[in-house]
């Protein structure tokens, strides 16, 4: 029997985010990035970063903590980054950018495509902590003006990008073609592990959050298509930790 979590959002936790350690400020804008790849292309295109442990993940600051971007990651499952986003919020994170890859659930997306996240449904556990689950296919969604934002940086540096509603479950492999099917017939267009619940997160906690992913492979059919090797890929990998850098370090200076 579950406990009824809905009837309690309202209620402070035992566990603080940081529990009893005291951390600095970090900023205002953080980037969450999921896959190891990715943190290490940012990372070296960092002249000395500061690099500290962060869970089971790695958090790099800025020098003066009341400037620049903060990246924390790598990170897997709506569990783990709802543990990194309640911390960094609690650090001070109020704009987060979240970085990650995708599965193209439709035929209407290709590896190497981008995409911005308009509304993500929620397949995972960890949302109904945060929210109330009161539909047949809840969903959750990021910042819709810093989603547009982050659209409108895209379309100035030329980086092509769809807005998309993804699917975010808690089991990547028990992505069946009955599954699959289900989703896509309600309007998924792509599938990932955490975004439903990092934007669940982000709205209980009154921050702006915004997603962009990179679609690395598909399960469009049945026979899933790995594309993690391909050169369009790779491309858009680095535009779009490129982009995502440069709209993060954008929100700072707006501070």
């Amino acid at each position: 029997m579950n406990y009824p979590t809905w009837s309690d959002l309202d209620s402070e936790s035992i566990v603080p985010p940081l529990g009893a350690r005291r951390a600095p400020d970090i900023g205002s804008v953080a980037v969450m990035v999921s896959c190891r790849p990715d943190i290490n292309l940012i990372k070296s295109n960092i002249a000395n970063p500061k690099v500290l442990p962060f869970f089971t993940s790695s958090l790099m600051i800025p020098e003066m903590c009341d400037k620049g971007t903060c990246i924390a990651g790598p990170f897997i499952g709506a569990p783990y980054g709802a543990m990194l986003i309640e911390s960094l919020i609690a650090r001070g994170a109020d704009k987060i950018i979240v970085l990650g890859w995708c599965g193209a659930v439709t035929d209407q997306l290709e590896v190497g495509d981008i995409i911005l996240p308009c509304k993500a449904m929620v397949d995972e556990g960890t949302s109904c902590n945060y929210k109330v689950l009161d539909s047949e296919t809840p969903s959750s969604t990021p910042d819709l003006n810093l989603t547009n934002q982050l659209a409108d940086h895209l379309t100035d540096n030329e980086i092509g990008f769809q807005k998309a509603t993804i699917w975010t479950t808690d089991a990547i492999y028990r992505e069946t073609e009955n599954k699959v099917a289900y989703f896509r017939k309600l309007g998924a267009q792509a599938v990932e592990m955490e975004c439903s619940a990092l934007f669940s997160v982000a709205r209980y906690r009154n921050v702006r959050i915004a997603g962009l992913l990179v679609v690395s492979d598909s399960v469009a059919s049945k026979d899933w298509d790995p594309g993690f090797r391909k050169e369009c890929f790779k491309l858009a990998r680095q535009n779009a930790c490129k982009s995502v850098m440069t709209f993060a370090e954008k929100l700072c200076e707006n501070e």
